[in-house]
């Protein structure tokens, strides 16, 4: 066994990690190749560390991401030639590079990492978890806010405790699920058809199913449970579906929102519903409008709003807010998304560029944000 020591630049160093454990792994690869093609090289030294499915890193570079995702949905990373370690709790921030002869090379020391991770064991604070063990800085909220805005049903309680109006829905475990489903399904049923069924703890339309009557429940809870064991089950509710990005302030200031966006989907075969090929790879299947076309005091109330939802989570960084707005003119909160997408057509990318910030000065900024928090609990 060998140890080298990798030559360090004047550059901030940014440890970016794509991939990961969860069925939005692919989606993470292509948000990674997104912000790769747009991130300052001038400024920032990239090392772009690539998550297996099985929880692997190893590194990996934007070409090799870029033939990957070609692919599309079915993107998947496998590993590399040289695994990557994080030093715990040493107050080393060097990274370990290993090869398959065990040869050791100390790599740069990480000033930030980007954890450009979706869903489960990434987004979810699991990682956020792992980094602040590590003594390092990074992009986006903390475990406990990342945590809380994975849960759909953890999350609907934190809004409804912050006074933000949400939908009706149910929770089902699977306890409840095991014990008495007649009794959780009675519950489902009072909600009223039509009903979506939803993996609590997944993302990206995974898992979720349309329900329109009581004979199509057991099927629309078996594909959630694929995904997780907790489901959330909201009552359909007919209205616009408006989203709106926000981004914090370094001095812990009013965190700031974009103009609201509004999905138009052009692929009817779906029935309107915007799918993965939709939100993260078709051009055609889908376009963002924004400003969304809702008059002036609607726009600045959702804008208030998706602020309210971020401060109810605790959150840092960055989110984007997703809301139904009614024909009776209610603005019903959904969810948000604590690390969205960030392809070249994502929702929280182009509602930052209709807004004044292009896709560099964006990811700058969240750098930026995350260099200047201090270090401790989050």
């Amino acid at each position: 066994m060998t140890a080298q020591t990798s030559v360090s630049t004047s550059k901030t160093t940014v440890a970016l990690l794509t991939g990961g454990r969860s069925s939005e792994h692919s989606i993470s690869l292509i948000t990674a190749c997104g912000v790769l093609g747009a991130i300052d090289t001038d400024k920032y030294d990239v090392v772009t560390i690539g998550i297996t499915e099985d929880g692997r890193w190893y590194l990996t570079n934007f070409e090799e991401l870029t033939q990957l995702t070609s692919s599309g949905a079915t993107a998947k990373f496998t590993g590399g030639t040289q695994q990557v370690f994080l030093p715990l709790g040493s107050g080393d921030s060097h990274l370990r590079f290993v090869d398959a002869d065990h040869n050791i090379e100390i790599g740069p020391a990480v000033d930030v990492v980007f954890p450009l991770l979706h869903g489960p064991f990434g987004e979810d604070g699991t990682v956020q978890g792992l980094l602040e063990m590590a003594d390092l800085k990074y992009v986006g909220c903390g475990v406990a806010s990342s945590a809380i805005g994975m849960d759909k049903h953890f999350m609907k309680v934190a809004f409804e405790a912050a006074g933000l109006k949400v939908g009706p829905y149910e929770v089902v475990t699977q306890r409840q699920w095991n014990r008495d489903p007649a009794a959780a399904k009675a519950r489902i049923e009072q909600l009223g058809f039509p009903v979506f069924v939803k993996p609590a703890r997944a993302g990206s339309s995974f898992g979720i199913t349309k329900v329109d009557s009581a004979d199509q429940l057991d099927a629309a809870i078996a594909e959630a449970h694929l995904y997780d064991p907790k489901l959330v089950v909201e009552a359909g509710i007919v209205g616009r579906e408006i989203e709106c990005a926000v981004l914090d302030v370094a001095d812990g200031g009013e965190p700031r929102a974009s103009y609201p966006g509004e999905i138009v989907v052009h692929n009817e075969e779906n029935n309107g519903f915007y799918d993965f090929e939709a939100k993260y790879v078709s051009k055609t299947d889908a376009h963002t409008q924004c400003p969304a076309d809702l008059p002036e005091d609607v726009q600045e109330k959702i804008r208030q709003l998706a602020v309210e939802a971020f401060l109810a989570l605790d959150g840092e960084g960055l989110s984007r807010a997703d809301f139904f707005y009614t024909e009776a003119g209610e603005i019903i909160i959904n969810e948000v998304n604590t690390m969205p997408g960030f392809t070249p057509i994502s929702m929280y990318k182009t509602m930052w560029e209709k807004s004044g910030i292009d896709y560099h000065e964006l990811i700058d900024e969240l750098i930026q944000l995350a260099l200047a928090r201090p270090l401790g609990l989050r």
